[in-house]
């Protein structure tokens, strides 16, 4: 499985949300994003339950494992995450991001995800306290906070997320624990460097990535550093 370390000072991982893609090429969309400069790619998953909306799952995992060798994220934005845990991680992705607000236990899930060795992700939406979160901490791999309600790209970025990011920060540095912190959710050219600097160490940019003329310009401006 591919993961990545945390970023260099002043810097973060791009990760383009296929969720923006055009899916009537998306061999070409990987191809492109990769080629500016994306570091992983971000797999949305929703059941149409947990969030009102569908879109893919284990299959289109699997295709997209197939056009690059790129880690990848699988966001699992439903309701019972242990029951597909496995089919997930037989496709082939390198982390899975399970959400605290799912019905299944969380620490048992991310057991399961242990076990299959791929990354454990959490996830905790934008009216969700941190709290929820601290507990696990010590055995996750990512924590991705989300900047907008899941289940529909588009939406306007809430800046409440970036005080999370920064206590997520303070934590892991006052505990010597090793998880990258990643948003989600309205990342432009101003709302990422603003996370940036408050800790975050990937950047999920979906619409605005993909509806770039210069894709590799705008990945560029999210990354930061000189």
């Amino acid at each position: 499985m591919n993961w990545l370390p945390r970023p260099a000072d002043g810097t973060a991982w791009v990760a383009p949300s296929l969720l923006a893609a055009d899916f009537a090429d998306l061999r070409g969309e990987v191809a492109s994003v990769a080629g500016a400069g994306a570091d992983l790619l971000h797999l949305d998953v929703m059941d149409g339950h947990f969030v009102p909306n569908l879109t893919f799952g284990p299959f289109i995992c699997g295709a997209v494992r197939r056009t690059t060798d790129l880690p990848l994220d699988a966001h699992l934005m439903i309701s019972h995450p242990d029951r597909y845990v496995e089919a997930f991680a037989g496709a082939g992705v390198d982390a899975l991001t399970i959400h605290v607000e799912a019905e299944s236990p969380v620490g048992t899930t991310l057991g399961q995800i242990g076990r299959l060795g791929v990354r454990k992700g959490l996830s905790l939406n934008p009216g969700t306290d941190l709290a929820t979160v601290l507990p696990h901490l010590p055995a996750l791999d990512l924590v991705l906070v989300m900047s907008v309600q899941p289940g529909f790209g588009g939406q306007e970025f809430d800046p409440a997320a970036v005080d999370k990011i920064a206590a997520l920060a303070e934590r892991r540095e006052a505990e010597g624990d090793d998880f990258l912190i990643s948003v989600d959710g309205g990342i432009n050219h101003e709302t990422g460097p603003v996370c940036r600097e408050a800790g975050a160490d990937i950047l999920v940019s979906g619409s605005w990535l993909f509806g770039a003329d210069d894709r590799a310009a705008h990945a560029a401006l999210l990354r930061g550093g000189s």
